[in-house]
């Protein structure tokens, strides 16, 4: 498992999710407590099945053994910190700026003999109990503002929309309720004090000026160090939706060159606030500059996309031809890898089905989608069951028409039979074609 945490980001997700699947099915009567760990770690960072427990390598009995530990190897319950000798005068500093607390808890009580050691010890301690509520509170920080994110992101009312990997509705309450005083900080100062020189650089974009830098700016190196909840609180402060698709498209540059990628739950975060508004806004065809600059975003972060835009886009009511027509050219874009096709092909078969998931879904077919055979079956079942709703749609017409002549080698006897169905009662004028490709399966 700590192999797989180290190679994650060169690994497909398609292919990890499942291994992960698989690792959660332990049944022993006392599983490993470190593994399972790591698995919910890799399970947060991909953004699936998100929980709000056990995202901390340290389990509860684990910080209990640790706690009594500690409580045996210094008084009061308090953390043992690195053997080095620490200057006395500087700590006398951090005490009394940071813990302020009265100078007479520092001296040795009577009794003790007065030594080194003995004078050291209560300074190179801190409360155990006080990391882990700050640890939880960071923790509360993230989920929430997974849940709320759609709202910052765009203007449009599309706050309700599900999110793959968002938490149920009852969960999201839990955590409104648990809201402390750690999720209503603002931005750390270090972060803060680069917003101008980030606003300026946005507003540089906006005016169309030449001589912009090649390399990603060093302030956006600060997005490493950066939780969602803050890089929620970045980008509605630089405003990041009301960008222009000039500036769009060269922050999206820069954000593709940074080095280290980015985490799955930032870029998730950076693609909604980016895109979910402008693309849910458009009236007509999207710019070539958005198209790039979405596909280009798409091409390295995949499933951010598929958990911020095109699970959202694809439910929304307000979608209509301008988001289909953007959305079929994501997955025609050649730049699009065969294990990220699957892993859009997956997002697609978890939404409910109408016109516009038809055409971005045979956008996508057409690219004969290299697929096993379990989630080819998933497709052929929830085109079969589609059948008697779409009789007239053409969209789904063309949708079974790929399908039967694109794989008509993967089609089972089975699955001939199941197509009859839908074929028989279609309305459309491509029944002909349709009734020809199913004739020509049976040969």
């Amino acid at each position: 498992m700590a192999l797989l945490m180290a190679v994650r980001p060169s690994l497909p997700e398609n292919r990890l999710l499942p291994l992960l699947q698989i690792a959660r099915q332990d049944t022993s009567p006392e599983p490993d407590v470190w593994l399972q760990a790591l698995g919910e770690l890799l399970r947060r960072d991909l953004g699936v099945g998100v929980s709000f427990e056990g995202v901390s390598p340290l389990s509860k009995r684990c910080r209990g053994q640790l706690r009594d530990l500690c409580r045996q190897l210094g008084p009061g319950g308090r953390k043992l910190k690195l053997t080095q000798s620490p200057d006395p005068e500087r700590e006398d500093e951090k005490e009394d700026k940071d813990s302020q607390r009265p100078r007479e808890r520092r001296k040795a009580p009577e009794g003790e003999p007065a030594s080194p050691e003995g004078e050291r010890t209560p300074k190179r301690f801190r409360c155990l109990e006080r990391e882990e509520e700050e640890s939880h509170e960071e923790e509360r920080a993230e989920h929430e503002s997974l849940e709320t994110l759609a709202d910052r992101g765009s203007t449009l009312p599309i706050k309700n929309q599900p999110v793959l990997g968002a938490e149920p509705t009852e969960t999201g309450q839990r955590l409104e309720n648990t809201k402390g005083p750690a999720e209503s900080l603002e931005l750390p100062k270090a972060i803060q004090d680069q917003v101008p020189r980030l606003q300026q650089l946005l507003k540089t974009f906006g005016e169309g000026s030449e001589g912009l830098e090649d390399a990603p700016p060093v302030e956006l190196q600060l997005l490493h160090e950066c939780s969602p909840s803050q890089v929620d609180q970045l980008c509605a402060q630089l405003q990041l939706p009301q960008l222009s698709d000039t500036g769009l498209l060269q922050l999206c540059t820069w954000l593709l060159s940074l080095s280290p990628d980015l985490s799955l739950s930032n870029a998730t975060v950076l693609a909604r606030s980016l895109f979910l508004g402008r693309i849910l806004s458009l009236t007509s065809s999207a710019s070539r500059l958005l198209t790039v600059s979405l596909t280009s975003f798409c091409a390295k972060y995949t499933h951010p996309v598929c958990r911020a835009l095109l699970g959202p886009v694809l439910r929304a009511p307000e979608t209509g031809p301008a988001q289909t027509e953007l959305l079929c050219c994501l997955m025609k874009d050649k730049a699009l890898e065969p294990d990220r096709q699957v892993l859009m092909l997956g997002q697609i078969l978890e939404l409910p089905w109408k016109d516009q998931t038809f055409l971005v879904l045979q956008s996508l077919l057409e690219r004969q989608v290299e697929m096993t055979p379990e989630k080819f079956n998933v497709l052929m079942e929830r085109l079969c069951k589609e059948g008697p709703a779409a009789t007239s749609s053409m969209a789904y017409a063309k949708l079974m028409l790929t399908v039967m002549t694109k794989y008509q080698a993967n089609i089972t006897e089975t699955q001939r039979l199941g197509l009859a169905t839908p074929v028989s009662l279609n309305t459309t004028f491509l029944r002909k074609s349709l009734q020809a490709a199913l004739r020509h399966l049976a040969s």
